[in-house]
């Protein structure tokens, strides 16, 4: 029987990158703990999204997350700076920053807000995918662009040209169907995996951002851990 059953949020499906991290983690933490500590994942956003679970994370409700820099923008301002758009040159550049003293840095700040942070994980390079095709800046003006809960992202759609339409990640499929949106931004994985591309069938490779995400630790529970126990789960968390 474990010491301790902790939850962890994921929102992204089964499969995902991602949420493979999110399983791997929590199987090294159990193993390496000798079965004392067992995480349960809950993929697919079903304990919320990303701002309801970053706050039950604040408040203990939930005990570990996987994050994006772009909704931890709206907890702690400073975190935009790590995802401005056209920062990077590559992901060998970005990883240079995070694995340096700029990274842990960024990481200790978040104590400000009762957030724990273990690890950095890349989201890969963001592009725009719409339902018509994007050559210029001309062909943005006026297009309705899906963004998360960011000022950052809101700014920079309409500097583009475009309407910023913020937007649950969950409704960004339906909201396309019906033409709620003309498109919407991210990388990769999450236009495939969500079946974003049977719809929006245009990528513009503009790479205008690389953001980078964390898995997090609720400090209320952070604090039960032994010093031992902390050290093995942030081993873990990187590893994973």
């Amino acid at each position: 029987v474990p010491e301790y059953v902790f939850t962890y949020a994921e929102n992204q499906p089964e499969g995902y990158p991602t949420t493979l991290g999110a399983y791997r983690f929590a199987d090294l933490v159990y193993e390496r703990t000798g079965g004392r500590i067992k995480i349960r994942v809950h993929s697919s956003g079903v304990l919320g999204d990303e701002v309801s679970v970053i706050e039950q994370v604040q408040y203990g409700g939930i005990d570990f997350a996987r994050a994006s820099i772009m909704t931890m923008g709206q907890f702690n301002e400073k975190m935009n700076v790590l995802q401005l758009p056209y920062l990077y040159q590559d992901s060998s550049h970005m990883w240079k920053v995070l694995d340096g003293e700029i990274g842990e840095e960024f990481m200790d700040i978040l104590k400000d807000n009762k957030l724990i942070a273990l690890s950095w994980y890349d989201a890969g390079t963001r592009h725009f995918y719409t339902t018509e095709p994007i050559y210029s800046l001309e062909d943005m003006k006026g297009k309705r662009i899906r963004v998360a809960e960011s000022d950052l992202m809101n700014a920079l759609i309409t500097a583009l040209g475009g309407v910023p339409v913020p937007m649950a990640y969950s409704e960004v499929f339906s909201g396309l169907e019906i033409g709620k949106i003309d498109g919407a931004e991210n990388n990769w994985p999450s236009y495939t995996f969500t079946d974003h591309h049977k719809i929006a069938q245009y990528m513009t490779l503009d790479s205008h951002n690389r953001i980078p995400e964390l898995q997090i630790a609720s400090e209320a529970m952070w604090k039960k851990l032994s010093e031992e126990d902390q050290k093995i789960i942030k081993e873990c968390a990187i590893e994973s």
